[in-house]
């Protein structure tokens, strides 16, 4: 289901004109950590990996090339690292157990992505400005709206019993 969510919300925020929506509120990267987040790392980071596939086979976004083989990756990492970090921390609040998964998940993807540009998509002459700008300045609309409503989200799950109890109440 996160992988259909993760191929329909972009074609949805696409209806902003311009493109703008895609490359700065980032839609595909919410089914993705959502992913990570309730169902595991191995489950996040084959939605991860499968979701930009896709995407790019049925409507052409990413487009197929460099820009889908770095969104696989990044979103792998995503998955896999936010179900990870979600397994191994217990603050005994959910919030803030979502908060710690959801930024580490975001930063190692955006750090995989960029050294997978820099390393083997550009030979080597994918510069650090260009990392930092597409990455994190023009992408921060995206991060907002990833901190703002993923955890809301699964918190809202959890709490209509949608998805299990982090922390059962006795």
């Amino acid at each position: 289901m996160l992988i259909a969510l993760g191929i329909v919300l972009p074609m949805v925020f696409h209806i902003i004109p311009q493109g703008f929506a895609g490359r700065a509120l980032l839609p595909m990267h919410i089914p993705v950590l959502l992913a990570g987040l309730i169902v595991g790392p191995f489950f996040g980071f084959f939605a991860g990996l499968i979701t930009p596939l896709f995407s790019s086979m049925i409507t052409g976004m990413p487009l197929p090339g460099i820009a889908l083989y770095g969104m696989m990756i990044e979103l792998s990492v995503y998955g896999a690292v936010g179900g990870i970090i979600m397994r191994i921390v217990y603050t005994r609040r959910l919030s803030l157990d979502l908060y710690i998964s959801l930024f580490v998940a975001m930063l190692f993807g955006r750090a995989a992505a960029g050294l997978a540009y820099a390393f083997v998509l550009f030979n080597g002459s994918y510069l650090f400005g260009m990392w930092i700008s597409s990455y994190f300045t023009t992408s921060v609309p995206g991060i907002i709206l990833q901190v703002l409503f993923i955890p809301s989200i699964v918190i809202t799950l959890e709490r209509g019993r949608l998805i299990p109890k982090r922390y059962p109440t006795k």
